[in-house]
C-alpha cells in the first residue's frame, strides 16, 4: 500500500447558509425558499476534508476563523475528517460565511461574506509544514499575497496546485508559480481570456503552467499536461442532490492522490469517482465520502 502523502491546504473555511429554493430568484425578486440549513464549508476547509477523508492524505489546513460558534462548528468538522488544524489562527473578526441557494436540480449559487478569510497570513509555524508536503492546494478565496507565500514556502519538487476560484485577474507571478491548475470552464474561459471548448481552453492555459484540469460537471473532466495529448475523464451518472462542494471535494482527492504519487490522470479518476459520490448528498463537507466508498465506488460499486 502506498504511503499516504502530506497536502497541506491553504485556504477559507465558512459556515454555509443553506436554503433550498423552486429557481434562482432575479434582480429584484423576492421568492419563497425551503428551511434554512447550516453547515460547514469554505473552499478551504472543503477541500481539506476530502483530501484527508476522501483522499486518505496526511492533512493540514491552514486558515483563519473568529472567536465564535461558527468557529468551533468548523474546527470540529475539521477535526472528525482528520485535518490537522494546529495551526488554524484565531483573530477578532466573524468567521467566514456563504450564503447559498440550492435549485431542485442540484445547482447553487453561493455569495461570501470573507470574514477572518481576509486576514490569513502564514508565520514561520506555517511555512515549516508546507516545506514538509508533496502538495500544496490554494485557492483565492484568501488574499493573493497568501498564495504567492505558500507558493514560496514549498520545498523543491513539491506541487502547488492553484483551485483558481472565485475567478479573477492572475499577476505573472503567482502564473509562474504554478504547477497545476483546477478550474471549471466558466474560469478556464475567464481565465484564458476567451471562450472556447475546453480542449481549446486547455491549450491556451498550457501556455501560462505546466498542467492543468478543467472540471466538466456530469461529464467529468479533460486533463491537459505539455507534451502529451489532452485525456477526458469521463463522469458517472448519478442522481444530483446538492452540487455544493462538489468540486471541492474533486480538489481535495485529486491533490491527495497526487501527493501519493498517482499520475495526474488517475488521480482525476479518482477524484471523479469523488465528486460524483458527494453530489447524491447534501451539504458540503458533510457530503465528502470516505476513502473507502469512493475505492468501491470508482472500481464500480454504486453511490449509497
Amino acid at each position: 500500500m502506498s504511503a499516504p502523502g502530506r497536502v497541506v491546504v491553504v485556504g477559507s473555511a465558512n459556515v454555509d447558509l443553506v436554503v433550498d429554493v423552486p429557481r434562482p430568484p432575479g434582480p429584484g425578486e423576492t421568492i419563497l425558499g425551503g428551511e434554512l440549513r447550516r453547515s460547514t464549508g469554505g473552499k478551504g476547509a472543503n477541500q481539506a476534508v476530502a483530501a484527508a477523508l476522501a483522499g486518505g492524505a496526511d492533512t493540514t489546513f491552514v486558515g483563519t476563523l473568529g472567536h465564535d460558534e461558527a468557529a468551533s462548528l468548523l474546527l470540529a468538522s475539521l477535526e472528525r475528517a482528520g485535518v490537522r488544524t494546529d495551526l488554524v489562527e484565531r483573530v477578532d473578526a466573524a468567521t467566514g460565511t456563504a450564503l447559498i441557494t440550492v435549485s431542485p436540480g442540484g445547482e447553487n449559487s453561493i455569495v461570501v461574506a470573507p470574514g477572518a478569510n481576509a486576514r490569513v497570513r502564514l508565520t514561520p509555524g506555517h511555512e515549516e509544514r508546507i516545506a514538509s508536503a508533496e502538495v500544496v492546494l490554494a485557492q483565492l478565496e484568501i488574499p493573493l499575497d497568501v498564495v504567492r507565500a505558500a507558493a514560496a514556502a514549498r520545498r523543491p519538487g513539491a506541487l502547488l496546485a492553484l483551485n483558481a476560484a472565485p475567478s479573477r485577474d492572475l499577476p505573472s507571478d503567482v502564473w509562474a508559480a504554478i504547477d497545476l491548475l483546477l478550474v471549471n470552464e466558466h474560469e478556464a474561459a475567464e481565465l484564458a481570456g476567451t471562450p472556447g471548448d475546453a480542449e481549446a481552453l486547455a491549450r491556451t492555459l498550457l501556455a501560462r503552467v505546466p498542467a492543468v484540469v478543467i472540471t466538466l460537471g456530469g461529464d467529468g473532466c479533460l486533463v491537459a499536461e505539455r507534451d502529451r495529448a489532452p485525456m477526458r475523464v469521463p463522469g458517472t451518472p448519478v442522481r444530483a442532490v446538492d452540487t455544493t462542494g462538489a468540486g471541492d471535494t474533486f480538489c481535495g482527492v485529486l491533490c491527495a492522490a497526487l501527493a501519493r504519487g498517482l499520475t495526474l490522470p488517475g488521480a482525476a479518476r479518482l477524484a471523479g469517482a469523488a465528486a460524483a459520490l458527494a453530489v447524491t448528498r447534501p451539504g458540503a463537507q458533510a457530503a465528502v465520502p470516505t476513502a473507502e466508498e469512493v475505492a468501491a465506488f470508482a472500481a464500480g460499486g454504486k453511490a449509497r
